[in-house]
This record gives C-alpha cells, structure tokens and sequence, in this order.
C-alpha cells in the first residue's frame, strides 16, 4: 500500500513539475539576440526585447507540446512581428505565428506558416486555418496564446477565452524545439514570456473540415535537384544532358492538394539554385489534348514530351502592385498528349514566400496519371 502511495505521489510531482508556467526574464543572460537593431528596456511599463529585423532565442526553452505566451507591441507601419515555436538546431525548420500591422482588419492581420528549409510559405498556405481578420490596438501591449499538441494549434489574441482561429494542421511533424521571437521590416516590443510544458494540452477551437480534392488532381510529384533558373533561358527543349544531370526524390501533396517543394529540396542563394522540376507520367490510350489547370509559386516552364508549352509568372506583385502571389489555379495548359507514355516536367522557381506546386487534370477519360522516375 505504501508502494503505491509512493508511487502516486511521484506521478502526481511529475504532473505538476510538468505544467507549471515558467516565466522567461527579460534580461541578456536569457537570449540569444541577433538582430540589426536590438535593445533590453523598459517600455509601457513592462521589462521588454525591442527587435528590428532580427530574433531573439529563449535560452534553454525547449518543448514540443505546450503553451506560450507573450505580449507584443508595435505601430501600424509595415512589418512582419511574431514568433516561432518548435525552432530546430539547424535554425532553418519551425512553426511561426507572425502579425502584420499594416492589414490590421483584413483576412490577413496575421499568418500560420511552417518554415520548411528557411523558407517561409505563406504564398501557398493562407486563408481559413492559417490567418483571421483582427483589428489591433497600435502603440499598446496585445498578448498573444498559443496552444499547441502534436499537429495541432490555436492561436489567441488578447481574448483568451476563445481563439481567434485553430490550424488545419501544424506543417511540421511534431518535434521538441525552441522558443524566438523575430521581427523585420519595422520595430517591435515584446514582453511578459512564459511557457508551459504539456503532454497533451487541450484545444478549445473547433477542428475544420478539410475539403475532398477534385477529381484529376495530381498527388504525388517526382521532383528534381535543384539548379539556376537561367539554365532554362531559351531551352524550347529539354535537352539530354539537362535531363541526365538531375536526380529525383518522390513528394506527395498536402490534403490541399498543394506539394511543398522546399520538403525536398533547400534553395541555395548564393549560387542561384532556386529552381527544380516536378513531373510527372500521363498514360493515354489515343492522341487527344487535355487541359491542365496549374498554381505554382513563383514562377514556372512547362514541357510535355520535352518541348515547352508555357512559361508563367505568379510571383510577388508580378501582376499588380498589389498582388501578393499566392498560389490558386489560375492558369491552364493544354497539353498535346500522344498514344502512350507522356512525361509533364514542369519548372518551378523561387524568390520567397512558399516554393509549390498543385496541377489537376480536367477529366481523366482514356489516361491514367503517375509519377515516375
């Protein structure tokens, strides 16, 4: 009996040593700053980080499920200001929560995106699950929750009885990481951090239903190594030593019907290799012609049977000044398919903002689609 009350007593101790809120200070020797501008200080009464385009790391905070908190304060200039949780060693892989002041009561006042091989995505995860209208108070503490367990999260501000929106799903594989705030374009404030260690923290918000894909939509990609886009320059066809020099990883799309390409693939700046292909096998059982509708992000060239049918632009502000470039089906190709084997490559390029493609087929009369090295 003594055993088992020992024994209680100890998971009881655990329990609570593992909820407890810990309170990080906002003082030097708890953060890694590395920022342009940067500065420990007093602000609205509250001991705060001021950060401009750059991060301050908590020191010794690591979690993969649990609760943080903080509160934050900016103006209504132009800036991305938030935070990012599940950060990796490599630095390069997390979660962020990120505000935007300058859309304060827009659809997107703010943005859920994985950070998937350095590069944000918000081009192609945005709307409903990843961003909610918010009218912010400019020049005040706002406090910012989240919640988050396994491929789940919820995002609050200010009202912390209700979120303001709950993720479809967090982009990442659930994995312990660290704690950063970042901010760049503008300045901000942040203060009063804390963190909770949970097993399975409870989410408030109701789960959102994911819509079944059309009919014809591609799901699975073989997708190149990467090279320079210029390479591609007045290349009407593919030539064999083009093809014979890339080697191929198979990626599956997202419930979205969207494929990450950086899961795949991490661009390299500084030599240019910002591009790679997605193809695919079209099997026709006659000649015929069959529409594809196509979103990618940022830019692409499309062959079929190794000659060029299309090029487009779907970067940043590339049709409007007030374009942001995420990605949807807005452009279609018809492709020109043979009895047989036919093999989609298609280019996609990137700048910033989410590297990816999704393609789906009109109808699938007399083909079958797959992907093959």
């Amino acid at each position: 009996m003594k055993t088992n009350i020992l024994w209680y007593l100890f998971l009881l101790i655990g329990y609570t040593s593992q909820a407890q809120k810990v309170t990080v200070p906002m003082q030097a020797s708890h953060w890694i700053i590395k920022a342009k501008e940067s500065k420990l200080t007093t602000y609205l009464g509250k001991p705060s980080i001021y950060l401009k385009n750059g991060s301050a790391t908590a020191k010794n905070v690591d979690l993969k499920n649990g609760i943080i908190e903080f509160d934050i304060a900016f103006s209504q200039k132009r800036q991305f200001s938030g935070v990012h949780f599940r950060l990796q060693p490599d630095l390069i892989n997390s979660e962020e929560f990120y505000l935007r002041p300058h859309q304060s009561g827009n659809p997107d006042a703010n943005q859920y995106t994985p950070i998937v091989n350095g590069l944000a995505g918000w081009q192609i995860y945005y709307g409903k699950g990843h961003s909610k209208a918010y009218q912010y108070k400019f020049d005040q503490w706002m406090h910012v929750k989240i919640i988050f367990a396994d491929n789940e999260a919820e995002f609050y501000i200010d009202d912390m009885t209700q979120p303001l929106f709950r993720a479809y799903e967090l982009k990442h594989s659930p994995k312990s990481g660290g704690v950063a705030f970042s901010s760049s374009l503008q300045g901000a404030y942040f203060a009063n951090f804390s963190y909770q260690k949970l097993a399975q923290p409870t989410l408030k918000g109701k789960v959102l239903e994911r819509k079944s894909l059309a009919k014809g939509t591609i799901t699975q990609w073989q997708v190149s190594s990467i090279f320079p886009e210029s390479s591609l320059e007045n290349q009407y066809r593919l030539s064999a030593s083009m093809k014979s020099s890339l080697q191929w990883k198979s990626l599956s799309t997202e419930f979205t019907g969207i494929a990450n390409l950086a899961r795949v693939n991490k661009i390299n700046a500084k030599q240019k290799l910002n591009t790679a292909f997605a193809k695919v096998v079209i099997e026709s059982d006659q000649v015929q012609i069959k529409k594809l509708d196509l979103g990618y992000s940022d830019r692409v060239y499309v062959y079929c049977n190794d000659q060029l049918m299309y090029s487009g632009s779907n970067r940043f502000r590339s049709r409007d000044y007030r374009y942001l470039g995420t990605i949807g089906y807005f452009d279609t190709v018809y492709l020109p398919l043979k009895k047989g084997k036919n093999e989609v490559w298609i280019a996609v390029s990137e700048n910033f903002g989410g590297w990816g493609i999704q393609a789906k087929l009109s109808n699938m009369t007399g083909i079958k689609v797959q992907s093959s090295k």
